[in-house]
């Protein structure tokens, strides 16, 4: 904890340092010479570098954590029982989850079978026990960004359905004993489905026989990688067609609150005029989530007083800033271009993903046989949609 803090002071201290360079560096004409732009370049590249090393040490820490948490568990049993004795039932029995692990390994027997009679799915695959399912679920928090932003629900069979007020009544001003006007609410509903995300990867048999090979680890891992990239992309950048609904969408997306003046740059005023555009109740909790190359782009804009837009974070656990408010960045957010949707501002608690419960895992044992490697399917079903339009703002360029 201790380096982290020294990284970001000496971050803080490094984009101090830029700041006042392009400060004392500027010409008559508000440019930088092409030696001093190269110069500038460095030292942001610096600050860029160190944020990601902040990263990478916090992600370790987090995963230090999480190993050094014992493992033991406490006694359940009645005085006098047996000490055998199983109180978990289902997938989420101890022999459920030894009985998953040895069928992965092909460690077939007859006790095993039965205990995975327990979670078989309609596909022939293993519904994964309960205690690897949360780990999978904590991996994809850590690799996917809009999971720790979003609300996220589960669901067990059939479509969600929110309700969502479309309009308030109001109140009138009436005569004495004049009549009072009806006002009614307006209601509507939005429909949560489930869209079905699968992967697959490949083991040699060698690695599957290692006993010193943590498979557990090594699935959990992959998969998180590979299916919170996916998830991600959708819920941004989705078009609700075989996958989830993503904010930057035209159709179920976001709102647009500002139109670019120009295709390839964004100014102060245009940030303002996003931040704004925001209804008050929704700027309590929300956030700015970019590219990294749009963070680049706006990294020098200033205000009217003369302070950088951009300020980044002296303290540990908290997220660089843009007008006091948090900065998320995503590959899967467009970079700058002609009609390109940049920028969005809101409170994600309003996009809802949804998790139909249970993930299911097949080992696929012929398919590969030939090669000496063993197949795993995994599959999940999930969904997301934003649930008031009017919750995130959107900057677009000019196309």
């Amino acid at each position: 904890m201790n380096k982290i803090l020294e990284l970001r002071e000496k971050r803080a201290k490094a984009w101090e340092d830029a700041k006042a360079f392009l400060d004392s560096k500027r010409g008559t004409d508000g440019m930088l010479s092409a030696e001093d732009t190269a110069t500038y370049d460095k030292m942001e590249a610096e600050v860029v570098n160190l944020g990601k090393e902040i990263e990478r040490l916090e992600r370790r820490a987090s995963i230090d954590e999480e190993l050094a948490r014992p493992t033991s568990s406490p006694i359940t049993n009645k005085p006098g029982s047996a000490m055998g004795g199983e109180e978990k039932k289902g997938r989420a029995s101890n022999e459920y989850r030894q009985a998953f692990w040895k069928a992965m390994r092909n460690k077939n027997s007859y006790d095993i079978q039965n205990a995975l009679q327990i979670g078989t799915d309609s596909e022939g695959g293993y519904l994964v026990p309960d205690e690897f399912e949360r780990t999978l679920i904590e991996s994809l928090k850590e690799e996917n960004i809009f999971r720790s932003i979003a609300k996220v629900i589960t669901t067990s069979s059939g479509d969600r359905k929110i309700p969502v007020v479309a309009s308030k009544g109001t109140a009138s001003w009436v005569d004495e004993e004049g009549p009072i006007p009806e006002s009614d609410d307006a209601f509507t509903q939005v429909s949560i489905g489930a869209y079905k995300l699968a992967t697959m990867i490949k083991v040699s048999e060698e690695l599957l026989n290692d006993s010193v090979f943590n498979l557990e680890g090594y699935i959990a891992r992959e998969f998180a990688r590979r299916i919170g990239a996916k998830e991600e992309e959708a819920f941004f950048v989705g078009d609700g067609s075989g996958k989830p609904t993503g904010i930057f969408n035209a159709t179920g997306g976001a709102e647009l609150g500002v139109t670019a003046a120009s295709a390839t740059a964004i100014t102060v005023d245009e940030i303002m005029d996003l931040f704004y555009s925001l209804k008050s109740p929704y700027r309590k909790n929300a956030i700015f989530v970019m590219n990294d190359a749009t963070v680049k782009a706006i990294r020098k804009l200033k205000d009217g007083n003369g302070q950088y837009l951009w300020q980044p974070s002296i303290s540990a656990g908290q997220p660089d800033t843009i007008l006091n408010r948090p900065v998320k960045t995503s590959a899967y957010v467009p970079t700058i271009a002609a009609g390109a949707k940049s920028i969005a501002f809101g409170d994600f608690g309003y996009y809802w993903v949804a998790d139909r419960q249970g993930r299911s895992f097949q080992r696929l044992n012929e398919l590969f046989a030939a090669t000496g490697q063993v197949g795993f399917k995994a599959s999940q079903r999930v969904d997301g949609k934003l649930i008031l339009a009017e919750a995130i703002k959107v900057l677009q360029q000019k196309a």
